[in-house]
């Protein structure tokens, strides 16, 4: 495939702290590929930048991701009253809950250990 020849220049003005921003967003990449990518809505990449865990974090995690694929093929077995199902979907809801806020909190805190 011929690649485009990009013809067009597109110039913005933003303040210095916006494009201070802007280069904290695109995570390094080139400025111009990135907000193209962004304001075409086309699929960007992300840097695959993981804020560091704890090692008795990360094991407790791998726990309980242990146990949770236990419980999902009990309940698949059909071993267990609808009742006991139920009970079981409610207690992941919990779970799915947590989990989600606990990722925001480590995502927090990764953007402060960048920082």
């Amino acid at each position: 495939m011929i690649p485009m020849k990009r013809e067009r220049m597109l110039t913005i003005r933003v303040t210095d702290d916006e494009h201070a921003r802007l280069l904290e967003r695109c995570e390094g990449k080139q400025l111009a590929v990135w907000m193209r990518r962004v304001c075409l809505g086309e699929p960007v990449a992300r840097s695959g930048k993981l804020p560091t865990l704890a090692p008795p974090l990360l094991r407790q995690l791998a726990a309980i991701g242990n146990n949770l694929n236990q419980t999902a093929r009990k309940v698949n077995s059909g071993q267990w009253s609808s009742g006991d199902r139920v009970q079981v979907v409610a207690a992941l809801m919990a779970i799915e809950r947590e989990l989600r806020s606990l990722r925001q909190v480590v995502r927090e805190q990764g953007a402060r250990d960048d920082s």
